[in-house]
């Protein structure tokens, strides 16, 4: 089993609070994770048809079997347990009774919101981080600014594996080939959290539409041209982007502005957060296609951001980023909102530094107020560095 870095905010949480929600895209290890972390708890999966059928005709009873420290997997397949939960906790006021544990779908973010605000820790689990798969401390995303540790070597998969193979836990815990676990995860989701939980009634239209939103990875999102290229009005191409986000499929990258009101009403970017699926989704069949494909760089910008958006999740805060870009078209991939002015983050594919990749990071630090903010280089190559005071990372130093 692959250690998560989520544990310790996993038991933290149970300590405090009186019930704890782990949320997370299908496959994430969310099971394993809780079963792992909370050993000694009760654990109850309402995925097993007797135990939601009891479930769903006596909440109180099935409850009631519960002295506290119990573990309940897949809740929202048993919605009408959130109320009963609710009065349990209020009569009781004692922390460590329940952590819920489900796929993020509306059903469960209904029942949790609804019923159970201000009594629940809500924590994210997401596909393996590199820190995890590596062993290594995770990600400081205020730190990225700061020189890497030297001491951190390149894996002995190349750049291309690691971006087709993803961060599933099944994929790596197992060995599975990758392209087909893929396959048959795409499959699951289209039949299990589009037809039965969103009710998308047309799954070709809806598969059309994640295959070209891959298409547009790392791009500003425009929803008018995408709904017109599938063949759906906006209202509708805006419903599916919330459920593909709800999903924990892809990220909007929100652009950042002093002015609050700018960042709700301009344009985000699109990132997935696997490359694995992206790579799917985009028709990439082998690693090796990856070294010359025409979205190699957005592949490894999505790669790069949902690494990021990992160390946020995994430890338990909420993130804190965005993107920079004027109407001159100066650009910054990444900012890191968690001091001020944020840090900068630029982030190229290619193995070698070349003179340009610092231009954007050049032009952020004259803007007023940014003079003094970290920056730093993400690329392709193996290499770290500091020029003109931005730390060059390379793409393992994550």
């Amino acid at each position: 089993m692959i250690p998560r870095d989520l544990a310790p905010r996993l038991r933290e949480a149970a300590r405090r609070y009186p019930v704890v929600t782990v949320t997370g895209p299908r496959q994430s290890g969310k099971t394993t994770l809780v079963r792992s972390a909370l050993r000694g708890w009760r654990y109850v999966s309402l995925e097993d048809p007797d135990t939601r059928a009891f479930a769903l005709a006596d909440p109180r009873g099935f409850l009631g079997q519960s002295r506290g420290r119990t573990v309940l997997d897949e809740v929202q397949r048993a919605p009408a347990l959130f109320s009963y939960i609710q009065g349990i906790v209020d009569a009781q006021r004692r922390p460590g009774q329940f952590v819920l544990s489900g796929s993020r779908n509306f059903l469960l973010a209904a029942g949790v919101s609804q019923t159970l605000a201000g009594r629940t820790r809500i924590l994210h689990l997401l596909p393996l981080a590199r820190s995890e798969l590596t062993g290594r401390k995770p990600l400081a995303p205020d730190r990225l600014g700061e020189a890497p540790n030297r001491g951190v070597g390149p894996p002995a998969e190349s750049l291309e594996t690691v971006l087709w193979t993803g961060g599933y836990p099944a994929i790596h815990g197992a060995g599975l080939p990758a392209r087909q676990w893929l396959a048959d995860y795409y499959q699951t989701y289209l039949q299990r959290d589009v037809r039965d939980v969103v009710n998308v009634g047309d799954l070709e239209a809806f598969d059309r539409f994640m295959r070209l939103s891959a298409g547009r990875v790392g791009q500003l999102l425009n929803l008018s041209s995408l709904a017109s290229d599938c063949g759906v009005t906006h209202s509708t191409a805006r419903r599916w982007m919330s459920v593909l986000e709800v999903s924990f499929i892809v990220l909007r990258l929100q652009p950042w502005y002093r002015n609050l009101g700018k960042r709700l009403v301009k344009s985000p970017k699109l990132y997935f957060l696997d490359t694995g699926l992206l790579c799917y989704l985009l028709g990439i069949r082998r690693p090796d296609e990856l070294a010359h494909h025409a979205l190699r760089g957005a592949v490894f910008e999505s790669f790069v951001v949902s690494e990021v958006l990992k160390a946020f999740v995994h430890s338990g805060e909420v993130p804190a980023m965005g993107f920079f870009r004027d109407a001159t078209g100066h650009e910054v991939d990444l900012l890191v909102e968690t001091r001020t002015p944020p840090v900068a983050v630029e982030i190229k594919s290619g193995r070698t530094v070349a003179g340009d990749f610092l231009d954007g990071l050049r032009y952020w630090r004259t803007l007023k107020g940014n003079a003094g903010g970290g920056a730093a280089l993400v690329y392709g190559g193996d290499q770290a560095a500091r020029r003109d005071d931005v730390a060059v990372r390379p793409w393992f130093a994550l």
